[in-house]
């Protein structure tokens, strides 16, 4: 049986408005509306070797951002630190201010559910891309 792409939560349509912060096509299925909420969700699909830019959400308090892993395999990483595998089930919890990337494994199409969370000031930093280089040696 071959896996739906985007998992139950579904694909979406490509996220053709930050797809300069993302090396690869990435696909976005927002679950809840932020005009009737202030918890935005959404399924967030990359396929193969697709991964976002280092980042960072910052807030004043509050903030960050909790993944939580559906469908394929993934990468996460926080500066500094090693590259965290990402299977189904997983959760990561990303706290304000902390710069990171997350992704697809190179041979599988990966997806989460991202949740912002709510928090005082928030914004996104989007930086530099994750090279080929440090990408190519994660295995």
């Amino acid at each position: 049986m071959t896996e739906k792409r985007g998992g139950d939560f579904g694909l979406g349509e490509e996220n053709t408005a930050f797809a300069k912060y993302f090396i690869g096509k990435s696909y976005l299925n927002p679950l809840t509306d932020p005009n009737k909420t202030n918890l935005f969700i959404a399924n967030v699909t990359f396929e193969p070797a697709c991964r976002n830019n280092w980042h960072i959400h910052h807030a004043k308090s509050g903030g960050g951002q909790i993944l939580i892993c559906v469908a394929g395999e993934g990468w996460y990483q926080e500066e500094g630190k090693d590259a965290v595998s990402l299977k189904p089930g997983m959760v990561i919890t990303i706290p304000a201010n902390v710069k990171h990337w997350h992704g697809a494994k190179k041979d599988s199409w990966f997806s989460h559910l991202a949740i912002e969370v709510p928090g005082v000031e928030t914004s996104n930093e989007w930086c530099e891309p994750v090279s080929d280089d440090e990408y190519n040696k994660l295995d």
